[in-house]
């Protein structure tokens, strides 16, 4: 066998050449197996199976009339049947998924979870999940997102599947979407305005319509684009079609500047309309200040099963569904502890990753309820991927909200019983106060009303005192409000012992015979 002297400089050059072709690869390989398993719908931000309901959750006449609105694979005009006419019918929008990842196998994780929870919001507003797109990329491209490459291949896949609607896992620049789209030919969405949109489908009060439209418009105002006509200018002079004549010539305004001087008017209207709703809620708030109501705020993501929990505590009988975002507007009810000391409950809007910065200002005002509470349930879906994820996203908004950090928190490990024992355990070391429960099984209910009625503040005024009685109305508030040792009923009024807040204490000593 003859022996072929090999040069070495040319062995390294041609394995410095296969390495980034290996890195590309296993990048490649690596954002495949991601999109695979979203496409799989393992583990999204949206639980398996259909929505479960419990006793506690009522007849469930909003999730009836949401309901009414089915939405089809596919809607022809040419009905078979009548009867079809019958049923309000939406096409769903056939939708591919795009990503970035930074590289790594964290960041992949990471990418996947973000993923997953783009394709639950995707199905939530509406649409059908076709394919997926993941990129290894340091950082987004500033024309199209993608890079050229990349947009091509996602033009391929578009074309291919016959997708209507590019999903993006970021907020994109008006460039950034106006590029991608010349490329990929379809309708190119943002999360962010994924958000907004499942957000103006499930706002049903006044205050919360108006604060999505608000937030709405906030995002649309520098995504707007004109073309022809919307970019000619108003004729001044003779050539108008007011001829007014001298005086009125000149450049005029655009179509597009009309449009965005409207949306600002707009804009400065939805915020006068909130603002004005906000004394209601505030003579609400200080009306429990006055007779010491203490508050429980329930916060946390979406989906992690606030709605049911507050329906396993009250019988409140709120929506729940297994969708992100399936109630917005808060919900307050009231509740006694087992000594019968009155308190209420307040749910609040869910959050999510990146929650759009524009929601966050619009429902601000709402949001403060949690920093007037004495007590915060951060709800935590132990069943998710990535609990530690959502905590953060979770206390990331909560920050920005003035007096939270004096709000004493407790972490509720909900849905324990699908949840992986070595997760909640890790949680648990984690934080300082939980508590675990399922709010479909009822695990841990008990456990969870006893450590909020311990946590709640008590009266602080001992009174020993006769109330006359002409002033029944004092002793209905120190039942209601108060801790009531014994109630004795003698000639001149009843006498009552135990505990008030002070305000009430000093109403019974100007009365007290």
């Amino acid at each position: 066998m003859t022996h072929i002297p090999t040069d070495p400089e040319q062995t390294s050059s041609a394995a410095d050449a296969q390495e980034p072709a290996a890195a590309s690869r296993d990048a490649q390989a690596i954002a495949n197996d991601v999109v695979a398993r979203v496409l799989a719908r393992a583990g999204t931000a949206r639980s398996e199976g259909a929505t479960v309901h419990t006793v506690h959750d009522g007849a469930q006449l909003d999730l009836a009339e949401r309901s009414a609105l089915r939405r089809v694979a596919g809607l022809s005009t040419e009905l078979d049947d009548v009867t079809e006419v019958e049923y309000r019918q939406l096409r769903l929008e056939k939708v591919v998924l795009v990503g970035l990842y930074a590289g790594g196998e964290a960041a992949s994780r990471e990418a996947e979870v973000s993923l997953r929870e783009l394709a639950a919001l995707a199905e939530t507003a509406g649409s059908q999940v076709l394919d997926g797109v993941l990129q290894k990329r340091a950082k987004p491209d500033p024309g199209t997102f993608l890079g050229s490459g990349k947009a091509a291949e996602l033009a391929g896949v578009v074309a291919a599947t016959s997708a209507d609607t590019v999903v993006v896992d970021t907020e994109l620049a008006p460039s950034q979407r106006r590029g991608l789209e010349d490329i990929v030919k379809v309708k190119v969405v943002d999360r962010t305005a994924l958000i907004l949109d499942i957000f103006a489908q499930h706002a049903k009060s006044r205050e919360g319509k108006a604060q999505v439209e608000l937030a709405q418009l906030e995002y649309l105002l520098p995504r707007l684009r004109g073309w022809g006509e919307s970019m000619s200018r108003q004729a001044g002079g003779q050539v108008g079609g007011a001829g007014a004549g001298m005086g009125s010539r000149g450049p005029g305004e655009t179509k597009i500047e009309l449009d965005r001087r409207r949306i600002r008017n707009r804009m400065a209207k939805l915020r006068r309309e909130i603002a004005a709703m906000a004394p209601a809620r505030e003579t609400k708030r200080l009306d429990r200040h006055r007779n010491s109501i203490p508050n429980v705020a329930i916060a946390g993501y979406t989906n992690a099963g606030k709605s049911s929990l507050l329906n396993a505590l009250t019988d409140a009988g709120v929506l729940v569904e297994n969708a992100l975002f399936a109630t917005l507007d808060p919900t307050v009810r009231r509740s006694r502890t087992a000594d019968g000391r009155v308190f209420t409950y307040a749910d609040t809007v869910g959050f999510v990753r990146h929650l759009p910065h524009q929601l966050v200002e619009a429902f601000r005002s709402t949001l403060e309820e949690v920093g007037d509470a004495a007590l915060l349930l951060h709800v935590v879906d132990a069943s998710h991927p990535d609990p530690e994820g959502q905590i953060a996203a979770v206390r990331e908004v909560l920050d920005e909200i003035p007096g939270v950090e004096d709000v004493p928190e407790v972490v509720v490990l909900n849905k324990a019983d699908v949840a992986d024992p070595a997760v909640v355990g890790r949680i648990q070391r984690r934080e300082r106060r939980t508590v675990v429960v399922s709010a479909h099984s009822g695990e841990g209910i008990a456990e969870l009303k006893e450590l909020i009625a311990d946590s709640l503040p008590r009266p602080s005024v001992e009174i020993d005192l006769v109330v006359p009685y002409s002033r029944g109305d004092l002793v209905h508030r120190v039942h209601e409000f108060g801790e009531l040792t014994s109630e004795e009923h003698l000639a001149t009024g009843t006498r009552l012992r135990g505990r008030v807040d002070g305000a009430l204490a000093a109403e019974l000593e100007r009365v007290a015979v």
